[in-house]
């Protein structure tokens, strides 16, 4: 059995190997499906009792499809090469936010 290497883990998703455009796709269809609204976050060096992330731009209230919120993402990525970056869904009935996944992971490329 292979143990996975020593680095810090964020979120459930992080202990899968980099997630590609496709598998972010279907997560955000997941959370629009549901009902969330999509958000884009990203910190530069966050620390496991961090809960609050910076807020790229306002959440996505108008988002519709995957690729509008993936586009954010891409954009937010070019922006901030070199830090984490995360979509989450938020619950505007129960006003909380019900899910999240990181999509960048700086010096990995992607996830």
């Amino acid at each position: 059995m292979k143990t996975l290497p020593k680095e810090r883990r964020y979120e459930t998703l992080s202990y899968l190997p980099p997630l590609t455009d496709q598998q972010i796709v279907k997560q955000i269809q997941y959370i629009l499906d549901q009902g969330f609204i999509p958000a884009v976050e990203f910190e530069e060096n966050p620390k496991p009792t961090d809960h609050y992330w910076t807020l790229w731009k306002l959440p996505l209230f108008s988002a519709s499809t995957p690729q509008d919120v993936l586009a954010e993402v891409r954009e937010c990525r070019s922006e901030y090469p070199s830090y984490y970056i995360r979509v989450i869904g938020f619950d505007n009935i129960k006003q909380c936010q019900t899910m999240s996944f990181i999509v960048h992971k700086p010096n990995t490329g992607r996830f």
